[in-house]
């Protein structure tokens, strides 16, 4: 696919008039996706697509398209000709743009991830196997996503992932069932069995009468997946440059004298190289293994695109357009896993949230409400399931002044979206000891 991808590109070069040049993104998967209901296999699917876009450029002017590719080199030749007829009809009726910026330094790279995932039908067995009779619902996606980039300065960029992502619930009645999810590049039967045994557990507490509680402050944990929710909406315009200078980001108080602050034992990185994400970006640009976001609660870096670096005049990091982070870094804490409960004592463990959004953007405060397995906790053990709770709190009371400590253990959470194709943003994160956190309803 890497060759086919670098013989398309040269064939590009062969095509270009006059002073034209041209940027183009590749991106390709070869996937297995087998859905569950009721612990039977409802959905066996294959795909493997592949699509080229291109952005031909003159001048400060440039127009972009994008075509699927058949793997056929005469079909996909034409495809790629009559692209580049469209974009150029359309060059001459487009203003100058301002904020073009694309990387003229030549800067090639490879990298070949290893395939060691099961077949299909080994992953099949083993999770019918571990599923028996229980009333279990999931997706199970895996295989091959490839990513190139060329322009025609001659740059080549290659990137190559092969990872899986068992997305499931255990269903008990009604809106109650216990969620979980297992990812990574090479599956493990002892970490697989680890995680369905847990969910097992908590199914079985779950089939007790659920307790409510009255709205106020308590102690919680947030588990890797809770905390997952949370800077997923933290992402969206939380950490980029151009949502930082027009006043619009969540973390506007982090950026102002003086700053606010997180807890010291807080560090965020964009950790692309241990992500599953390309470290290269359609303009041609390369990432920094690691881009410091937070170190030891204070603000560090935002994340930058070849846009808002031609904008406000500054170097660019090799963040995508939306400057939203694919390869989320927080670093553990010294809470050993196996301790959670005891250190909780009396209060809340929570396994899921969902519905986020901003109760005052620049404030950084959050609601959403707790979904799934959550569970009341009494002098370090779990007693009984809780009904469903909306919470309302500041990013800088659950990572700043409330903060009790971070796990020692992390989770790699890859994102379940499928649109389009399958989504390689991912993150390693912490569970979360939170006091005083705060329910409104």
């Amino acid at each position: 696919m890497q060759d086919y991808f670098y013989r398309l590109a040269d064939f590009i070069d062969t095509q270009l008039q006059n002073d034209e040049m041209y940027l183009c993104e590749f991106t390709a998967e070869k996937s297995d996706f087998i859905r569950f209901n009721k612990a039977k296999i409802r959905q066996p699917t294959s795909v493997e697509q592949r699509y080229l876009e291109i952005d031909l450029i003159d001048g400060q002017r440039h127009s972009t398209g994008q075509l699927a590719l058949s793997g056929d080199k005469l079909t996909d030749q034409e495809r790629v000709t009559t692209l580049l007829a469209e974009l150029r009809e359309q060059l001459p009726h487009i203003p100058d743009d301002p904020y073009l910026l694309y990387a003229t330094e030549i800067q090639s790279t490879e990298t070949n991830g290893s395939n060691l995932l099961p077949t299909p039908a080994e992953a099949v067995n083993t999770i019918v196997d571990a599923i028996q009779s229980y009333d279990f619902v999931g997706l199970y996606a895996a295989g091959g996503i490839f990513t190139g980039f060329a322009n025609s300065l001659g740059q080549r960029n290659w990137h190559s992932s092969y990872n899986f992502n068992l997305d499931w619930s255990f269903y008990h009645d009604t809106d109650k069932a216990v969620k979980s999810a297992y990812a990574g590049f090479q599956w493990k039967n002892t970490t697989f069995q680890e995680k369905i045994t847990q969910s097992l557990a908590q199914l079985d507490i779950l089939k007790q009468e659920a307790r409510s509680i009255e709205p106020g402050k308590y102690r919680v944990y947030l588990s890797p997946t809770a905390l997952y929710e949370i800077f997923h909406l933290l992402s969206w315009g939380g950490f980029g440059l151009k949502s930082q200078r027009t006043k619009e980001s969540s973390l506007l108080r982090m950026l102002e004298k003086p700053a606010q602050q997180l807890h010291p034992s807080v560090t965020l990185m964009e950790n692309v190289a241990d992500g599953i994400a390309p470290a290269f970006q359609s303009k041609g640009f390369i990432k920094p293994p690691q881009i410091p976001l937070i170190i030891q609660g204070a603000y560090q870096q935002a994340l930058i695109s070849p846009r808002s670096a031609k904008e406000y005049g500054v170097d660019t990091n090799g963040a995508h357009e939306e400057e939203t982070p694919t390869s989320l870094d927080l670093a553990a804490g010294d809470l050993p896993q196996a301790d959670v409960l005891k250190t909780l004592d009396t209060g809340c463990y929570i396994n899921n949230l969902w519905y986020l959004n901003y109760s005052d953007r620049a404030a950084c405060r959050m609601t959403g409400m707790t979904r799934f397995a959550t569970f009341w906790v009494e002098k370090g053990e779990i007693v009984a399931p809780l009904s469903v709770m909306r919470f309302d709190e500041t990013l800088y009371r659950i990572l700043g002044e409330s903060l009790v400590a971070l796990t020692a253990e992390r989770e790699f959470i890859m994102e379940t979206d499928t649109y389009e194709n399958r989504s390689t943003n991912s993150a390693r994160l912490p569970g979360a000891l939170v006091e005083e956190f705060t329910f409104t309803l």
